[in-house]
């Protein structure tokens, strides 16, 4: 299954730059947990791949103050929102704009699922010094499985991405010349009142873009109606849920 082409990630991110901050919880979830494994040693360069609107950046200062940090994103509608003094740069992370053997640690959470992993991960070894780091945090397939299965009985269109799991991760990492390599998942789930503000709330951190497979249209009335009855089904005390199935590697080059 292709991911979205990268123009269409980027517009909906570019679009998502206003909103990410304050619909973000999961995602600053996500980069304390990534972290919480990063190595005492400190880097003298380190790239935040993905960064988004930098909610990694203050974790990445507090930890390693000395250290220079490049900020990359495919938005620059995101870059903009960084402070001022940040070092930023628009780019791919299939096709890095940095030069080979450049960083000390390569720091990536919640953007390598909008990526061919197995690109992502070579351009990642590629920048790395000898015995750099690496600490990427990303999806696997439990991801979003709640919206597959309320979706079932309405339609069938793919709904999600096409997630990689561990095992796969840690293969194409191995395989990208990684060593090391440690591979650990857990599970997020953000609650909502209702059906629309779960959807806002994907929209809002610009997590709506799909591959082949995608309905083209909007849903009727009643295509709604019945997906709302099936999500139902699934309420938790705190809302409607939508979880994340997370993986957390960390490596060595």
């Amino acid at each position: 299954m292709s991911q979205p082409p990268k123009a269409r990630i980027r517009q909906s991110f570019e679009r998502a730059a206003a909103t990410y901050d304050a619909a973000a919880d999961v995602q600053r979830r996500i980069c304390a947990r990534l972290a919480g494994g990063l190595p005492d040693a400190a880097p003298a360069r380190l790239l935040d791949a993905g960064c988004g609107t930098g909610a990694a950046r203050g974790l990445l200062q507090a930890r390693y103050p000395a250290a220079e940090i490049v900020a990359l994103d495919l938005s620059t509608a995101m870059l903009r929102r960084l402070p001022d003094a940040c070092q930023r740069l628009a780019g791919d992370l299939e096709h890095l704009p940095l030069a080979t053997a450049s960083i000390d640690l390569y720091w990536s959470s919640l953007a390598v699922q909008w990526c061919d992993p197995t690109r992502a991960l070579a351009e990642a070894r590629r920048v790395l010094r000898p015995r750099g780091r690496l600490a990427l945090a990303t999806l696997g397939p439990a991801t979003f499985h709640e919206m597959r299965s309320a979706f079932s009985d309405v339609d069938a269109y793919r709904h999600t991405l096409h997630f990689h799991d561990a095992g796969q991760l840690a293969t194409l990492a191995a395989t990208a010349g990684f060593s090391a390599i440690a591979c650990v998942s857990h599970r997020e789930t953000a609650c909502h009142p209702d059906l629309r503000a779960l959807l806002r709330a994907v929209k809002a951190v610009g997590a709506n873009q799909l591959g082949s497979g995608r309905r083209s249209g909007l849903m009727s009335r009643n295509a709604f109606a019945r997906l709302a009855a099936a999500w139902e089904t699934l309420r938790q005390p705190d809302g409607l849920p939508l979880s994340y199935d997370v993986i957390l590697i960390h490596a060595q080059a």
